[in-house]
């Protein structure tokens, strides 16, 4: 069901007849898109013009570890190098762990921090703190990259521009949502698996039985009855805006690049096996894919990271060989479309993991030293910035913050370092705070 300015169903004393008629027929057109859609007259009044570079965000939930996989400590005692051995990577002098054959063999198309200090330890302030870059505050809720995206540069299409693969976020602090700017600037969540047989994404069909010309039909319903009680609407200005929501939903399912985003079965089966037939895989290929079609921010999530116990065992046969496959993939089919310069690609997590195993073969949460991934938007690949001490402690040089991320990511989107955005109380909220990672602009 669509839910758009509920207070506008409603005075003091009762629910408009238009009201409860306006429910059932947005049901009834078989529309029920999140608050998003609102965002298109809302990015009119938001000025921005920015240059048109989109962002594909994977966000593996629960802390990776980076002693396996890209900080690799082969010199430490076994209790802190771990079970796996190291591997040449594609930069000479540069090792990964032994799981990460394809990604040390594409290093030359990314750019690896290995001295991002997370400064948070914990869950759910993770998902707030890393994915805003802004430090959690209770007072004020720091909207996430995408939401701040599609606030300041709006539709690029009819497709929302901001969507969301997958549920794995942890909500409890706001992570991975608008926040301040509103509902209308959430992400188009998507939670069907693009690898499944009968892969359906709801809220973009018409339902059974239902098509446009009876839909065109239900639409001039509603328009005769809106004019018999237009006159007695207490805030006409709030329906006329519900008016242009309801037409952004409508032009959404009805539009041509709204399927074309969703038919991955378009797509050859030699490239949809490149990517890998498993759930991140199908969905890095469904990001490239509506980044294609119109939406400027793609978030793929991915869960069952937090390793503590059998952290070698998970992140060796089932967390890390799909992001292996299809991360590397990713980048070099953007490539080959041209479209690498103008999409940025990041990889984030929740923090890093402690130097010592624990008992349970696992590593525990660890606030001081972890990594982060860019690529594309003219981010240097094969560059490896930064070091931590001989345990993967702490970093020892160039040591950037995750509102120091946040800062490269918006200036490579083209977007200012000052965004001021306003609360529902009328405080002014500064959305960026940090400095670029200069050695990547």
């Amino acid at each position: 069901m669509l839910h758009l300015l509920p207070e506008a169903q409603r005075d003091c004393e009762r629910v408009s007849r238009r009201g409860l008629l306006q429910l059932g027929t947005l049901g009834a057109l078989g529309i029920s898109l999140p608050q998003l859609i609102a965002a298109k007259q809302a990015a009119a009044g938001s000025g921005g013009s920015a240059r048109d570079v989109n962002c594909i965000l994977v966000w593996t939930q629960g802390g990776t570890s980076h002693h396996d996989t890209f900080d690799p400590k082969p010199n430490a005692p076994l209790s802190v190098r771990g079970e796996f051995n190291v591997i040449d990577t594609a930069v000479p002098g540069v090792q990964f762990t032994e799981i990460v054959p394809n990604m040390a063999r594409e290093l030359h198309r990314f750019a690896v921090l290995r001295s991002w200090n997370p400064q948070n330890g914990s869950h759910g302030v993770a998902d707030q703190y890393v994915m805003s870059g802004r430090r959690f505050n209770a007072a004020v809720q720091y909207p996430t990259y995408g939401s701040v995206v599609s606030w300041f540069k709006g539709f690029r299409s009819a497709l929302p521009p901001f969507v969301q693969l997958g549920t794995s976020i942890d909500r409890r602090f706001g992570g991975g949502s608008s926040g301040v700017l509103g509902s209308e600037h959430n992400a188009f969540e998507m939670t069907a698996d693009p690898n499944a047989k009968d892969f359906n994404v709801r809220d973009i069909s018409l339902p059974s039985g239902v098509d446009l010309d009876r839909l065109s039909r239900r639409q001039q319903m509603l328009a005769s009855i809106d004019s018999l009680q237009r006159q007695a609407e207490l805030q006409p200005a709030a329906f006329e805006a519900l008016d242009e929501h309801c037409k952004a939903a409508i032009n959404m399912i009805t539009a041509p690049e709204t399927k074309r985003a969703f038919e991955i079965e378009q797509e050859t089966d030699e490239l949809r096996d490149r990517y890998g037939r498993h759930k991140f895989g199908q969905s890095c290929l469904l990001a490239r894919r509506l980044i294609e079609n119109g939406v400027r921010f793609v978030t793929v999530t991915d869960g069952g990271w937090d390793t503590h116990s059998n952290n070698f065992k998970s992140l060796k046969e089932s967390r890390l060989p799909p992001v292996d496959q299809a991360l590397p993939t990713l980048l070099a089919d953007l490539e080959d479309r041209g479209l690498l310069d103008s999409t940025l690609v990041v990889w984030l997590t929740d923090f890093g993991r402690t130097p010592n195993i624990n008992s349970a073969s696992g590593r525990d949460h660890w606030a001081s030293a972890g990594f982060a991934i860019m690529a594309g938007a003219g981010v240097p690949g094969g560059a490896i910035l930064g070091a931590t001490d001989d345990e993967g402690g702490k970093p020892t040089r160039d040591e950037y913050t995750s509102e120091d991320i946040a800062v490269t990511v918006y200036e490579k989107l083209g977007m200012p370092h000052d965004l001021i955005a306003q609360a529902p109380d009328g405080r002014p909220v500064r959305l960026i705070e940090g400095h670029p990672i200069k050695e990547w602009m």
